[in-house]
């Protein structure tokens, strides 16, 4: 099993499955792209072209977490927190899709299992627990902070367990799937915390220049004051 950050490489879900989440990944970047038409603006588009870009670049750089298992940033928070759920997963989309059709990173196969987990699970639970953390805590650039790290670490052990899903109904050898969550989620928990902690310098450093480019803040009912602090 393909445990480098959480690429599925083609074979290890089987084909029938694997064409059922194709389908419902068109579906959903589909719907994604009609509700993003509604937040284009002049301040949006070219922060989802830096976001896809930053993304791009940091999935290239891998860190070990554990013997024969190694990550690297998924993005779907960062996204997310930056330019909104559905421009957020068409950005984390497109990266996927560029991925694996010129460097071979995750299989054509399984383009679909790996845009649901990453693109859809992973920047959609990143938003909505964003979303109420920013509700709730302390309207700093700490808050902020925090809030990535979070909604990050949250968001790729999501991703991960959407690939336990997939395996449960198509994998194609047989490992136990109790045993698959907790390899997939113990290793993922550790990747989430390296990209949280990548995606709150990120937003926080973004946040102390130009808040109004913070999709999240904009969005959520209290906003962080420019150079605040705990």
């Amino acid at each position: 099993m393909d445990t480098q950050a959480m690429h599925i490489a083609n074979g290890i879900v089987n084909a029938p499955i694997s064409a059922l989440f194709l389908v419902v990944a068109v579906a959903a970047l589909a719907f994604c792209v009609w509700r993003a038409r509604a937040d284009l603006d002049d301040r949006l588009a070219p922060m989802a072209g830096l976001a896809a870009a930053f993304i791009f670049a940091a999935q290239m750089l891998n860190f070990p977490v554990a013997a024969g298992v190694s990550g690297h940033l998924l993005g779907g928070a960062l996204a997310a927190l930056l330019v909104g759920p559905w421009l957020g997963a068409l950005c984390v989309a497109t990266v996927l899709i560029v991925q694996a059709l010129l460097f071979a990173d995750g299989g054509l196969t399984a383009i679909g299992l790996n845009v649901v987990n990453m693109a859809i699970i992973g920047t959609g639970v990143g938003y909505l627990l964003a979303a109420g953390l920013l509700r709730v805590l302390p309207r700093t650039t700490a808050g902020l902070g925090l809030t990535a790290l979070v909604a990050s670490i949250v968001s790729v052990v999501a991703a991960a367990q959407g690939f336990v899903l997939q395996y449960a109904l198509g994998g194609t050898t047989e490992l136990p799937i109790a045993e698959v969550a907790g390899l997939l989620a113990g290793a993922h928990l550790l990747i989430g915390v390296g990209e949280g902690l990548i995606a709150a310098v990120t937003v926080v450093t973004v946040a102390r220049v130009r808040p109004d480019l913070v999709y999240a803040l904009r969005r959520s009912a209290r906003t962080v004051p420019v150079g605040a602090s705990a």
